[in-house]
């Protein structure tokens, strides 16, 4: 029986070797390897592990169960990493190359596994309650938030920078380290704010602290932040205490629709993903209230790409829906155009709006190869599990980003539209040495 399987994977992978024509191979079961391309040279292979693995996801074509068999290594990948596979078919139409190879073709090679009985993949780690957020209550945002940030503050220290930011860099030049151009993405959202000495400054979703202490240290404002991470908070807590910033700083555990109080610039910086569409209304009339008349607020969010007609729920496509479960519950991305007019629709001007697209491309490409390389390491604090689902997500990320299937930007307001704008006539500040 398993060599009328090996040949019916064969006849599949010969078929479409001269159409998707990438340098690599399928690893089956019993060592065989087929190759997945005309001229096959190196050792990247995708490994099944048994005849059962391919029957259960014939059974069940569905993404869900396939990266159930990947992290629980049914699926897997060897003599490469993800990368070297993902920037190939990142190159490719796949659906084209199906297409070519006859789809008939290769469905009726695959029909004797439908008589091998299924391998069902194991239980994850995905959020145990509704993903979506729909319908929420303020208080679900808090379950949301601490399912991904609270896994593990020496997880999160393997894959980011020094200063823990988890959020997109800014690259002046692309040969930058990854340390310099998140240090230069502190300084620009400081800059964008035109940040002064004396001023209230408040980071909506303040991570591991970075940027409150950025902008204390070099632009000498007083710095309120808020995260629903407890994990985040405490370690944002302890670097302060060490830096003899807890004088200028605050923090605290709250939902940011909570706050009260006013101040002169407020930067949210990856945060506005995690609301959900519902909920944008109350996010523009919180920023609203808790900004000073003639503060700035800077918005730095990954967005969708619009489309025209009827709206489409990003939440409901299957890539996006195992997003919701094995990372970021309760997320739902807007567009830009969408973003801008609930902007003015609150009252807000809008002064500058960048594309930082190639950019997080590459920071989430720097994220994914720092944890393969600290591979062993992650494993030991999180579980393989845990690991294989990070690792194939940045990788995923980082390629969205490459292809232009996710955005993100960075947008700069301020309330009303009256009199005189707070910003410069033009943008030669941003860039002065």
């Amino acid at each position: 029986m398993t060599d009328k399987h090996v040949k019916a994977v064969g006849t599949v992978t010969a078929a479409l070797a001269p159409h998707l024509d990438i340098n690599a191979s399928v690893e089956l079961w019993d060592g065989s390897r087929l190759p997945l391309g005309t001229n096959v040279s190196n050792d990247l292979a995708i490994r099944i592990k048994s005849p059962g693995t391919i029957a259960s996801l014939l059974k069940r074509p569905t993404l869900d169960r396939f990266i159930l068999h990947y992290i629980h290594g049914d699926v897997d990948l060897t003599g490469g990493n993800l990368f070297d596979l993902g920037d190939q078919l990142a190159l490719k139409k796949t659906g084209r190359a199906l297409k070519k190879a006859g789809r008939s073709t290769i469905l009726k090679a695959l029909l004797p596994f439908l008589l091998v009985k299924s391998s069902k993949p194991g239980e994850s780690r995905g959020f145990g309650k509704e993903i979506t957020g729909e319908n929420r209550a303020q208080a679900d945002n808090k379950d949301f938030i601490q399912f991904h940030y609270d896994l593990s503050n020496d997880f999160y220290k393997l894959f980011l920078d020094r200063e823990m930011l988890y959020s997109c860099a800014y690259f002046t030049d692309w040969g930058n380290s990854l340390e310099q151009a998140q240090f230069d993405k502190l300084d620009m959202i400081c800059r964008k704010l035109r940040l002064k000495e004396g001023e209230r400054f408040l980071d909506i979703g303040c991570g591991w602290g970075a940027l409150v202490c950025h902008a204390v240290q070099h632009y000498g404002v007083t710095a309120h932040g808020v995260t629903l991470s407890e994990e985040q908070l405490a370690l944002a807590r302890a670097k302060i205490n060490s830096l003899g910033l807890s004088d200028r700083i605050t923090l605290e555990l709250k939902d940011y629709a909570h706050l009260e109080g006013q101040f002169d610039k407020i930067a949210s910086v990856g945060m506005y993903e995690h609301i959900g569409s519902d909920n944008i209304p109350l996010y523009m009339s919180t920023v609203k209230r808790l900004l000073a008349d003639d503060g700035l607020f800077l918005n730095h969010a990954i967005t969708r790409r619009g489309k025209q007609g009827k709206k489409k729920k990003f939440s409901k496509r299957a890539e996006q829906k195992a997003l919701l479960k094995y990372i970021f519950p309760g997320g739902e991305l807007d567009d830009i155009g969408n973003t801008l007019l609930k902007f003015e629709t609150h009252g807000f001007e809008v002064h500058d709006v960048e594309g930082w697209r190639e950019h997080y491309a590459l920071t989430t490409r720097y994220w994914y190869l720092r944890l393969e390389e600290n591979k062993e390491q992650a494993i030991a604090l999180v579980g393989e599990e845990a690991y294989r689902i990070w690792a194939a997500y940045l990788m995923g990320v980082s390629l969205a980003f490459t292809r232009g299937t996710a955005r993100i930007y960075q947008t700069l307001v301020s309330k009303g539209a009256k009199g005189p704008a707070p910003v410069p006539p033009s943008r030669a500040d941003l860039y002065r040495d």
